[in-house]
């Protein structure tokens, strides 16, 4: 009898159970995301000495298999995402390459040689586009995973920072595209008189690399600022600094530059120590305004 009963209850109640775990999977997204902006914007973190952290970290392991999980989480989101943008890009692609060869006279004046060189060179284009599309949300996904150590305020200012970072990554490849290309190809096409006949697999390869470096440059001004509101970097520091950086900054420089005479390389040098010069004013002014606020 309590066989039968129980039979005919989960009979009867079915559509409500089946009701019921649909809105629970259609709901449980949308309340996870709801617990971590929640957790993102309210908790504080313990202040905790570094000495004190690597301590706790030599003694209790497990807790650093608790980050590294997170670690692996945080950069499987963004793999899909960039996978995703890879896969949008490529629809784009043929325009795109015709884009980055118009220095050049457009993508009919590369001359593929081995049969596989136009799949890397579309491989190399459609990472470097989908690298560029889905910058803003992997920075969010950096800074999701940076979170639980850092402050409220410091929370806040990375998180509007992430559309600063898309637009200093696009100038800086603007700048590389339209100043430092028209500059550098007729050295490289022409060097010592000898006309050269570019391949697609060359020609994109340092244009993608010199894109792609000179955009990451031109986020050093961003990350001063934010790194000094956060109270993580200090603008003296970097003052000091400055003859180790200006000859980082030509050793950067001097394997960036896609050719050898001094002249582009002081193209891509003198840039790179404008936005050191600029990286110090705003880590001055973030650091001004974080005082400011604390005598308040």
């Amino acid at each position: 009898m309590k066989y039968v009963l129980r039979t005919t209850w989960q009979i009867i109640t079915y559509p409500v159970r089946v009701t019921f775990s649909i809105i629970k999977t259609i709901l449980t997204p949308f309340l996870r995301l709801f617990q971590g902006l929640r957790e993102f914007f309210g908790e504080e973190p313990e202040d905790v000495p570094i000495g004190d952290s690597i301590q706790r970290a030599a003694e209790n392991p497990s807790d650093i298999l608790i980050h590294l999980d997170a670690l692996r989480r945080h950069l499987m989101r963004s793999v899909i995402v960039l996978t995703v943008a890879c896969a949008i890009a490529f629809t784009f692609v043929t325009p795109i390459m015709d884009f980055l060869a118009e220095p050049i006279g457009g993508i009919d004046s590369l001359q593929a040689i081995e049969v596989t060189e136009p799949v890397g060179v579309v491989m190399r284009v459609t990472l470097l586009s989908g690298f560029s599309i889905s910058i803003p949300y992997i920075s969010l996904e950096l800074l999701l995973f940076a979170a639980p150590g850092l402050s409220r305020k410091a929370r806040f200012i990375g998180l509007f920072a992430i559309p600063l970072v898309f637009i200093f990554f696009v100038s800086g490849m603007a700048f590389a595209y339209f100043f430092i290309l028209p500059t550098a190809l007729p050295v490289l096409l022409n060097f010592m008189g000898i006309p050269t006949l570019p391949r697609p697999s060359s020609y994109l390869s340092f244009v993608t690399g010199l894109l792609f470096w000179i955009g990451i440059s031109f986020e050093a001004p961003l990350l001063s600022y934010v790194l000094s509101a956060m109270g993580i970097l200090k603008a003296e520091m970097l003052r000091n600094q400055w003859r180790i950086a200006i000859v980082i900054m030509a050793i950067f420089a001097a394997a960036v530059t896609p050719t050898v005479d001094p002249i582009n390389m002081m193209l891509v040098l003198i840039p790179l120590v404008v936005l050191y010069l600029v990286s110090i004013i705003m880590a001055y002014i973030a650091q001004g305004r974080r005082l400011l606020q604390r005598s308040a």
